[in-house]
């Protein structure tokens, strides 16, 4: 897999209830001692459905919770708790101007889970959400958390500095936000094909474009620059839940060498699965295989 690959991504059940809602601001509970207060909070678009043990659905880069909507109807039927909501300035969710910084998403999280009163939560988060999600614990602590599942995640580190050599030259990361600056759009329909298999109906992928056609730019870059230049590998070493993480080999938006293997060789105990052949959307092209890696995880730590 070539670096320059990396650029290519896009980065209910019947008779179930839908209970979709904005999540009001709340007073925020105190960070951990030495870390900054906690931002201030914004609405954020919520869904809870279903009754059970609760998963957690967080969604990546440029989209929204809906990226995971095969997983939402499936464990809702199996029998889950199913919480979802759009992160800050994605979907149906407030676009502030500021907030797109690894401890603001994490802040976010925990008040999702506060309002929704969630405990023994399962976490899965997708590409960039992977990064939120282990700043989460490492900022909030694990007492709400049974465990964290991991897909295809942008996690530990992706700029190249001195002390991370194997990196990617952010200069590259900056001549492809030059071209969302110009013809956002453009790129989207010239890369989407790289996040599915070629078996993807067009309609699929004209969704997926849809989707991310919708994030104003701002957001997009602001979110581009967290997920590249935020150094998560302490997060990772500090990670105390049991851990599953899934990759696929020709995922072209966030290689596994870069990505899923280093960030399962950080994570203390963690279980890697690998796909052949898989790409970034595996929620689409693998959701069968998806949807029983993550409930055999879960009934394996339960």
């Amino acid at each position: 897999m070539q670096r320059r690959e990396l650029l290519k991504g896009l980065a209910t059940a019947a008779g179930v209830t839908l209970a979709a809602n904005a999540l009001e601001p709340a007073h925020a509970t105190p960070p951990k001692k030495g870390q900054a207060a906690m931002s201030k909070p914004v609405d954020l678009f919520t869904k809870d459905w279903g009754s059970g043990t609760p998963l957690l659905f967080m969604h990546s880069w440029a989209v929204d919770n809906e990226v995971f909507q095969h997983q939402h109807a499936h464990f809702v039927e199996a029998g889950h708790r199913v919480v979802a909501y759009d992160r800050r300035g994605h979907g149906r969710s407030a676009q502030p101007g500021d907030g797109y910084d690894a401890d603001t998403l994490a802040d976010d999280l925990a008040r999702v889970i506060r309002q929704h009163d969630l405990a023994g939560v399962t976490l899965i988060g997708h590409s960039m959400a992977g990064g939120e999600i282990v700043r989460y614990l490492s900022r909030h602590g694990s007492s709400k958390v049974a465990r964290i599942v991991l897909v295809a995640p942008t996690t530990p580190y992706l700029l190249r500095t001195a002390a991370n050599p194997d990196g990617i030259d952010g200069a590259m990361f900056e001549t492809v936000r030059n071209t969302w600056r110009r013809d956002f759009p453009g790129w989207l329909a010239t890369n989407a094909r790289a996040f599915f298999v070629p078996e993807t109906s067009q309609a699929m992928v004209d969704w997926g474009i849809q989707m991310m056609s919708r994030i104003p730019v701002k957001i997009a870059i602001d979110c581009n620059k967290h997920m590249v230049d935020t150094d998560f590998r302490p997060d990772c070493k500090a990670v105390t839940v049991p851990t599953l993480i899934i990759h696929g080999t020709h995922d072209a938006s966030a290689p596994l060498s870069l990505t899923g293997q280093r960030t399962a060789a950080l994570i203390p105990h963690a279980k890697l699965n690998v796909y052949d052949g898989a790409p970034h959307g595996l929620m689409f092209t693998h959701a069968e295989r998806l949807n029983a890696d993550i409930a055999a995880f879960i009934a394996s730590t339960a």
